[in-house]
């Protein structure tokens, strides 16, 4: 079971808003920014990005396999965040 302190191999950087560059480093700060300031809706990535991150800290997924789904996730959200600048 991943603990909230559990780190990934490499963090995931967010630019989600006007306001900058955000870092997420493992699970827990990744189910943070996914439950407190995600952008838009809640497409298919963003609950599988979320379903990931609870199942690496529950222990039921890598906290690799959880960061896969959470830059998937944030991928899109930026391309939304791209397009709706223009």
């Amino acid at each position: 079971m991943a603990g909230p302190n559990e780190k990934w191999s490499r963090p995931v950087e967010l630019r989600l808003n006007r306001e900058g560059k955000t870092t997420v480093a493992g699970p827990f700060e990744a189910l943070a920014v996914l439950t407190e300031s995600w952008p838009g809706e809640q497409s298919l990535s963003f609950v599988k990005a979320r379903s990931a991150c609870r199942g690496a800290l529950a222990g039921h997924k890598s906290l690799e396999d959880a960061r896969r789904e959470f830059e998937t996730a944030a991928a899109e959200a930026r391309h939304k965040f791209e397009r709706g600048r223009h």
